[in-house]
């Protein structure tokens, strides 16, 4: 309280025009009390502007869908230090509506926090590619006292361990779970019939050990099962890539494949052409002979 009192003596005194020898020095910051982010797939928080930030901040993260065909993202935004959405605290609730249907991991979904001078959040989300958005306004210090506040940062130290080891749970189980999507779309392509016997029944016996991890409270456990089922698909994925590159290709040429690709990236701006003066090459025999005591050289050379 006493910190507050002097902090809001000497901005009042600024704010006045008076000079003052004890003030001229001191420069006073607004700050974020606690962390601002969303939540992401499987509960955990993603941050996106950290606690302590002065203000005005700004901040952008993108973030992609977990879903085929997923036309709705919900957008949750929450304000605290621990790792799980569940114990922050919720200041607002949107839904970034029409996006186009596309595979899993496509949309590039940008998300921006924007605090102005009074503290005012402004939180937006864009589909890039469709350029669908939508908005929402919060203002994250209301109705928490600083009490409040010192009590929340205090319990993420108490519950830092336990918080840490359930979002490595988290992410250890989203990471299984893209996996097996993929080996499961990779079932019904054509691919899947080049594998032997014996590689196939590997990767049926590595899928079914990662559904069982998952059922596991340990992230290295689950992350055990992933290296074992990466290893049992390397070959089935070199395949699947070499069908790809092929089907690509089938029926261009090197020329007509190489302009499908565009032009690629450009350049940020436009380069000059180098300017390079042509001199005459030095003859090295008449230096040595203009310079016979050159160390290194014999006559005989």
């Amino acid at each position: 309280d006493e910190v507050v009192a002097l902090g809001a003596a000497v901005q009042a005194q600024i704010l006045s025009g008076e000079t003052s020898a004890a003030t001229d020095d001191l420069l006073l910051l607004d700050v974020t009390p606690l962390s601002l982010g969303i939540e992401a797939l499987g509960g955990a928080v993603a941050k996106i502007i950290q606690r302590n930030s002065t203000i005005p901040a700004s901040a952008t993260e993108h973030f992609t869908t977990g879903v085929d065909g997923q036309t709705n993202v919900a957008i949750h935004v929450v304000q605290g230090e621990r790792e799980l959405a569940k114990d922050c605290r919720s200041l607002a609730r949107f839904d970034l509506k029409s996006i186009p249907p596309m595979v899993a991991g496509l949309p590039r979904i940008e998300v921006k926090f924007l605090i102005d001078a009074n503290g005012i959040l402004q939180v937006s989300a864009r589909e890039q590619r469709s350029g669908k958005e939508a908005q929402v306004e919060v203002k994250p210090t209301y109705g928490l006292t600083d009490e409040q506040v010192e009590a929340m940062i205090l319990e993420s130290f108490d519950m830092a361990e336990a918080d840490i080891t359930a979002r490595q749970v988290i992410e250890a189980k989203n990471e299984a779970q893209t996996i097996l999507d993929a080996v499961e779309k990779g079932e019904q392509s054509p691919v899947w019939k080049q594998l032997t016997s014996e590689e196939q029944e590997g990767i049926r016996a590595a899928v079914q050990e990662v559904k069982t991890s998952l059922k596991s409270k340990d992230h290295k456990i689950i992350r055990g099962a992933i290296e074992q089922l990466d290893r049992k698909t390397r070959r089935f994925a070199e395949i699947m890539m070499d069908s790809a590159v092929a089907g690509a290709l089938q029926g261009k040429t090197m020329s007509s494949a190489g302009e499908s690709m565009g032009e690629g990236p450009s350049a940020p701006h436009p380069f000059a052409k180098a300017q390079i003066e042509e001199s005459q090459p030095t003859n090295l025999i008449e230096r040595a002979e203009a310079n016979p005591e050159t160390p290194g050289e014999s006559e005989e050379d």
